[in-house]
């Protein structure tokens, strides 16, 4: 066991605030652990100054790395960049603002140790979040399994011990907008949970606003989900329907003019038309990223690997393939 190697992905963006408390607490975690460690942050175009204080916590702890995106490309691909250059036999995705305590990665690699490839957390409590959020998280998963052709657990992020096996998997697939959870899910494996207390943040402020929370829940539907789909050819019923119905009614009452009836029924079947347009649109646009074939992100530098002992930064074929 002293001889195995655990990495920890933790992807960036304008930690400032908090990254040093973080970079403290993991350091003193895995002091007081019988296996070897490397900390994997990953900055996702942070403004601020994370980067200058992981680099000076890199200087002095030779358990530190550091990636680098050339600019922000979402926190999803974060991970997946981070995942790229993992060595550990298992591998560990956690937020970098410890709301998810490094106490309970040993209860995750205890489980990985029983023959567990894949053990994720499930969160019992979420301090330090709005009802709002957590009302429409809820909402979001129950709807996820409803929709998609993978039973995800529900009430799990992205913090997860992964097996090497699994993550070599995980990193075969190349979805230009990845939701991870869903990905970990459809690669199978032997999987479990582990129970957790999802922690307030120690400073700073979520970067997950609604706006990228809509985005991500779009991403995880339209990734593992038809059924959008099927509902638009359903819609294409209703504007038939309601048209019949109404000239019946037109012709059984004269309480109501035709034109009031008519627009009543012209603004429903825009509002089905521009909803259903939209769904379109979503797959269209996941089947065009696919199509165009960039690279899914850029790497502009990377710290602590074996450019350390060559005293180089350089673009690797992975960088410039993924």
């Amino acid at each position: 066991m002293k001889n195995q190697l655990i990495s920890i992905v933790l992807p960036v963006f304008n930690e400032e605030a908090g990254i040093q408390a973080t970079i403290d607490t993991l350091l003193n975690y895995i002091e007081q652990q019988e296996e070897n460690y490397e900390l994997i942050f990953v900055d996702d175009g942070s403004k601020d100054k994370s980067v200058e204080i992981i680099k000076r916590a890199l200087a002095q702890n030779d358990h530190i790395k550091l990636v680098e995106f050339s600019r922000n490309f979402g926190h999803q691909l974060a991970i997946t960049a981070g995942l790229e250059y993992t060595k550990g036999d298992a591998v560990v995705v956690m937020d970098a603002d410890l709301q998810d305590p490094p106490e309970v990665i040993p209860q995750m690699i205890k489980k990985w140790r029983e023959g567990y490839q894949i053990v994720y957390g499930k969160r019992m409590q979420r301090d330090g979040e709005t009802i709002f959020k957590k009302f429409t998280a809820k909402m979001f998963y129950r709807t996820f399994q409803k929709l998609a052709t993978i039973n995800m657990p529900l009430d799990t992020g992205d913090f997860r011990l992964m097996d090497r096996r699994a993550v070599q998997q995980l990193l075969k697939l190349h979805e230009k907008d990845p939701f991870v959870r869903g990905q970990v899910t459809w690669i199978g494996f032997k999987q479990t949970s582990v129970l957790y207390h999802r922690q307030e943040r120690i400073a700073g402020e979520t970067k997950y606003p609604l706006s990228k929370m809509i985005k991500l829940a779009v991403d995880g539907i339209t990734s593992f989900s038809m059924k959008p789909l099927h509902f638009v050819n359903l819609f294409s019923v209703v504007p038939l329907t309601s048209g019949v119905f109404s000239l019946g009614y037109l012709i059984a009452t004269s309480n109501y003019s035709f034109a009031s009836i008519g627009i009543t029924v012209l603004l429903f079947t825009l509002g089905l038309l521009m909803l259903s347009i939209g769904i379109l649109g979503s797959y269209l646009g996941r089947v065009l990223d696919q199509v165009n074939n960039r690279p899914r992100f850029i790497v502009s530098k990377t710290e602590g690997f074996e450019e350390r002992n060559k005293g180089i930064h350089h673009f690797s074929a992975r960088q410039i393939n993924n």
